[in-house]
């Protein structure tokens, strides 16, 4: 699920980032993508996973996010069971909406 947070924001993005609970894989300087997570249990499965992205014009945040269920299966692949739909992914996307908007 895609959608996009206009600015202005009180922090900068790493601040942002933390206040949403999520935490970052890696970041994608070229792009200026961040790669973050935030699991559901310990075990790290299932996970929220946002490609998070600032938009050089304009500084909006773009968030790309969907619900990993399973770690992927071979070794250095990245598919894996994904949901990009559905209420779970709306609740979540409405939970960081309330939240940067504040």
């Amino acid at each position: 699920m895609k959608f996009v947070l206009k600015r202005p924001f009180k922090d900068n993005v790493y601040n942002l980032i933390r206040r949403i609970g999520y935490r970052f894989l890696k970041k994608n300087e070229e792009e200026s993508e961040y790669n973050l997570i935030r699991p559901l249990e310990r075990g790290g499965f299932p996970r929220f996973h946002i490609y998070l992205k600032v938009d050089s014009k304009t500084q909006n945040l773009i968030f790309n996010l969907h619900l990993d269920q399973k770690r992927p299966i071979y070794k250095g692949a990245p598919a894996h069971s994904g949901e990009y739909e559905g209420e779970i992914i709306e609740t979540e996307a409405e939970r960081i909406k309330k939240i940067l908007q504040e």
